[in-house]
């Protein structure tokens, strides 16, 4: 479904179901599935499955073998991270960053929910981390009304910006979802003091097209998101400088993120974001 669609339905819990729900089917989600009895998921038989388990309801439908899987209890903690900075109002084509941020971090609480992980949401404003969702009961429903509300603006201010104490001896994983933009290294600085062993850090950082290709034509009024600050340039002056700058944060940031246990998603508001976390999901496993 495309994203322009999933906004326009302007129902942030069903565009994350729909969303999940494409997923299912053929994505094998969790390495802690089992066989319980809580049905999670389908996905296509391989040797060595127990043929008990073919789904024969769904076969004479597909004319595919489907195993059934069912969820384990989980232990792992899913932290939610999204950037609540003014530049997550950038928006291409009728899609905004934090539009975007919000399905893609709603269909992450919806598949983790359905593994009984442990759900936090946090917000990062100002450049200060805030628990906006604590874990507990009902924690992916406080989620979805959350993000539902937030808003974006303003710039990162506070420069030894830090996260609430983690935990050492249940697995975790912490979700970013960002431009990763930064006038210093004070992203990098904050993944470089939660980075650890047994927690891992994905990235997505999400970017317009035009930011990535800077292909405009003619004169632009640019304003800075954060600073609200004004400038008229004419787009083919600059096209140049602005790409090779580009290409080098984007390079440098990358080479910074060679990090054990941290992972960058480079993301265009363009991509459907099924498609995007297919392929996080199943290059999670490979």
């Amino acid at each position: 479904m495309l994203t322009t669609d999933l906004i326009k339905l302007n129902n942030l819990q069903l565009a994350g179901k729909l969303v999940s729900d494409e997923l299912l089917l053929g994505v094998q989600t969790s390495r802690r599935s089992g066989t319980g009895t809580e049905f999670e998921q389908f996905r296509h038989y391989v040797p060595g499955d127990d043929p008990k388990r073919i789904d024969w309801k769904r076969f004479a439908q597909t004319d595919q073998y489907l195993v059934r899987e069912s969820a384990t209890e989980s232990n792992q903690q899913v932290r939610l991270l999204i950037d609540l900075s003014g530049s997550m109002n950038y928006a291409e084509n009728g899609i905004s960053r934090l539009n975007y941020a919000k399905i893609l971090l709603a269909s992450l609480a919806y598949l983790s929910n359905r593994q009984a992980d442990q759900l936090r949401l946090y917000g990062l404003h100002n450049g200060t981390l805030q628990t906006l969702v604590p874990p507990g009961k009902q924690a992916f429903q406080k989620i979805v009304s959350t993000l539902n509300v937030a808003e974006a603006s303003g710039a990162w201010q506070n420069k030894q910006a830090s996260f609430p104490e983690f935990g050492r001896k249940q697995a975790e994983l912490l979700i970013i979802a960002s431009d990763f933009l930064q006038v210093g290294d004070e992203w990098l600085n904050l993944i470089q003091q939660v980075a650890g062993p047994r927690r891992e850090i994905v990235i997505f950082q999400l970017l317009g097209d035009h930011e990535l290709t800077f292909d405009l034509s003619g004169f632009y009024r640019f304003q800075d998101l954060e600073t609200g600050r004004e400038v008229e340039l004419q787009a083919e002056a600059i096209r140049d400088s602005v790409r090779e700058r580009a290409a080098a944060y984007f390079s440098t940031l990358e080479q910074a993120l060679r990090i054990p246990h941290v992972r960058l998603i480079r993301t265009r508001l363009s991509e459907p974001i099924a498609q995007v976390l297919t392929s996080y999901l199943t290059g999670r496993k490979s």
